[in-house]
């Protein structure tokens, strides 16, 4: 099971970590509006790695949770284990620029919010 659930609600994307990762990730839940979802991909963990400065969150023997800062783009990361990953690519926010997330199913997630109407 994943440690994050990734929803589609009114026009905004919902993503709450579950469980423990809330405490490790400090992250509640994070809420944009579709419109700001620039791009969605799926990619094996093993091909990212979160860059820069994690503050706050953890990262210990295969599990990535917080937020990252690298060359000014801030990004959010709940990663668990070595399956795919979806990453999607924010414009116009003031959280994040990019959220990297373990999930269910990755290509149903990534599938939902192409049809609900990223970029690609």
């Amino acid at each position: 099971m994943s440690g994050t659930r990734v929803t589609v609600t009114g026009g905004n994307l919902v993503v709450e970590p579950k469980g423990l990762d809330k405490v490790w990730s400090f992250t509640r839940r994070i809420v944009v509006p579709m419109s700001a979802v620039k791009g969605v991909s799926v990619r094996p963990a093993a091909e990212v790695r979160p860059r820069g400065r994690r503050w706050p969150g953890l990262r210990l023997f295969g599990k990535v949770s917080g937020r990252f800062v690298s060359d000014g783009r801030r990004q959010f990361w709940n990663v668990s284990g070595r399956s795919d990953v979806v990453i999607i690519r924010l414009a116009s926010q003031p959280r994040f620029d990019e959220l990297v997330l373990t999930v269910d199913d990755p290509s149903a997630v990534a599938g939902e919010l192409h049809r609900r109407g990223s970029d690609g």
